[in-house]
């Protein structure tokens, strides 16, 4: 038989064996990266970082700031958020709190509940006041309107009866002058006693007109008077609930619960900071 070379594999091998090599890298790297998402996920803040994290967070809840009215309808949001940020301190396993912190917090979380419906209260009340107010100012136009209306109507009667008793006075100064004429005029023939009569009866007639054109400018004034008395017994009790409304209501238009809610912040920071000096836990 003739001499056949062995056949070299050697090429072949390598190259199957880098194949491998290239997958088995591949794999170690995935279970590396697997491992590392999975080590994150399960990562466990420690005592440092949470009490850091929740100082922070207590910090930003306590100077929140609501911005538009009805701030109440913020509160819930608000509380539930402070309760998580303290539930997600006192569960972690890093963390061992005592009775005193328990019975701090529980105290600060009702104080600042209770002050919160306090403040819910209000803007209930302010509604109100808000609906007053409107009241108030619907009354105030309604009685400045009816009395402007009064008063023009006034002014129209003056004007045309003053008119009218000016004209007869007008008219009996004229007939006066007539008569006291007659001693030197065309009624020189009138008997002297009839001149006197008339002359009598005349200046009478006058002087009724004079006074009763007095007593109608007197009489109108009053009624004048009269209407505005009345005008302003009608108006002053709505002025007054008015501006007690809106004096009321000055500081009741920001948010005033942002006072109370940085005090039950920072007490509750406090009680943190006073547990780690109780625990002595060590920031390592």
């Amino acid at each position: 038989m003739g001499y056949q070379p062995r056949i070299k594999r050697r090429s072949a091998s390598r190259k199957y064996g880098k194949g491998e090599r290239g997958k088995s890298k591949k794999k170690e790297q995935k279970r590396g990266c697997t491992g590392s998402s999975s080590e994150e996920a399960n990562h466990v803040a420690t005592a440092k970082e949470v009490i850091d994290g929740t100082l922070q967070r207590l910090h930003i809840l306590g100077n929140q700031r609501f911005g538009f009215y009805p701030f109440s309808e913020h509160f819930e949001r608000w509380l539930l958020t402070l309760e998580n940020v303290l539930y997600e301190f006192e569960s972690n396993p890093n963390i061992s709190v005592d009775e005193i912190f328990v019975n701090e917090r529980s105290q600060i979380i009702s104080t600042v509940q209770t002050q919160l419906e306090e403040k819910r209260y209000k803007e209930t009340t302010l509604e109100l006041e808000l609906r007053c107010i409107a009241d108030s100012k619907t009354q105030l136009e309604r009685i400045k309107k009816d009395y402007l209306t009064r008063a023009r109507e006034i002014k129209q009667q003056k004007n045309t009866e003053i008119k009218r008793l000016y004209s007869i006075v007008g008219r009996l100064k004229k007939g006066l002058n007539e008569v006291l004429h007659m001693r030197t005029g065309f009624f020189r023939g009138v008997s002297r006693k009839d001149r006197e009569q008339r002359e009598l009866a005349a200046v009478q007639a006058l002087s009724d007109a004079q006074r009763t054109l007095e007593l109608a400018i007197l009489d109108f004034k009053e009624s004048t008077k009269r209407l505005r008395d009345e005008f302003e017994s009608k108006r002053d009790p709505y002025l007054h609930r008015l501006k007690d409304a809106q004096k009321r209501t000055e500081n009741m238009e920001t948010d005033g619960s942002l006072e109370d809610r940085w005090f039950a912040c920072e007490a509750l920071a406090d009680a943190v900071n006073a547990l780690l000096q109780r625990k002595a836990i060590q920031l390592h």
